[in-house]
């Protein structure tokens, strides 16, 4: 009796849910209510989209459940319709959604990295690094990292600025290799590096389909082991679409990190949070909302000891 009276609480809550999300949205809050309501796991939602002549993979129907990629292309907006049936919802209910945040159709492109990009970008960087001839750490222990990013009217991440104290732990280190990942759709080809203090700018390579850049950037002078260095660099990128995170990625433990995040003033968020992860694969925890400040155009985080993924 009490497992027939929480079912149809559960189904009676996942309904209401479904009919507030088709009300109001967005696109992919009321695709996975619809899919919970049903109760049919991707596997399932797949076939039934083959019956209707539509190919889709589940993962990217998982994407577009999780707002990491939106349905936009001809198959996509196909596949869409098909679902509005499979799920049994009214007609046009998940195409509305979609062009009334959108306003328009093109380009399928993700609105943050997912897995997949973020490990063959991995690839891509080790390539580069190897080119380089770059160890993993460079031979320099990061002792303290203070990074500020600008994020421009078109929400697009538009330069980083970075400032590092290091100190080497072997003799005979003379440059730092930067890494710059850029957002989905980004041109890597077209942003600049700029040594900005007490460095210059060495060579620079880039992989164009994962949008990784790295620079080298030389010191005047060799460090012997346990010697400490301030310098500065920075990034101009601004050829990706809108930004929605940033994030930084740690190899090994190390001192202080600290994030400022600033924003036109034609683009500030509602609100940010910040998050960390073990790796790419791991789940996100530690969510923390973040507070606006400077005339609410900028945000900040502080890491100390890092040794996970933060944004």
């Amino acid at each position: 009796m009490r497992h027939g009276t929480q079912r149809e609480a559960v189904s009676g809550s996942a309904a209401a849910q479904l009919e507030t999300a088709l009300r109001g949205g967005p696109f992919h809050v009321a695709l996975r209510a619809a899919i919970t309501a049903r109760g049919l796991p991707l596997q399932r939602v797949q076939h039934h989209l083959t019956r209707y002549g539509v190919k889709v993979g589940v993962t990217s129907l998982s994407y577009w459940q999780q707002g990491a990629r939106r349905p936009q292309r001809a198959e996509s907006l196909r596949a869409v319709r098909a679902l509005e049936e499979i799920l049994q919802l009214p007609d046009e209910s998940l195409i509305r959604l979609l062009t009334a945040a959108d306003g328009r159709t093109g380009a399928e492109r993700p609105a943050t990295r997912s897995y997949r990009s973020l490990v063959e970008a991995s690839g891509a960087l080790e390539k580069l690094l190897a080119e380089l001839d770059s160890p993993p750490d460079g031979g320099l222990f990061v002792l303290g990292h203070h990074e500020r990013v600008r994020i421009g009217a078109r929400r697009e991440l538009l330069s980083r600025d970075s400032q590092h104290v290091v100190r080497a732990h072997g003799d005979g280190v003379d440059r730092y290799v930067a890494v710059h990942h850029g957002d989905p759709g980004c041109a890597p080809e077209r942003m600049s590096v700029h040594a900005l203090e007490n460095c210059r700018t060495g060579r620079v390579l880039w992989h164009h389909e994962t949008g990784v850049l790295v620079a080298e950037l030389l010191f005047d002078t060799r460090l012997r082991a346990g010697d400490t260095f301030m310098f500065r660099y920075g990034v101009e990128d601004g050829t990706a679409g809108a930004s929605s995170e940033y994030v930084r990625g740690f190899g090994v433990p190390g001192g202080q990190y600290a994030l400022q995040v600033r924003f036109a003033e034609a683009a500030l968020p509602v609100r940010c949070h910040r998050f960390s992860q073990h790796s790419a694969a791991a789940p996100r925890g530690g969510r923390q909302e973040l507070a606006l400040s400077g005339h609410h155009r900028s945000v900040h985080t502080v890491v100390v000891g890092r040794g996970s993924r933060l944004a």
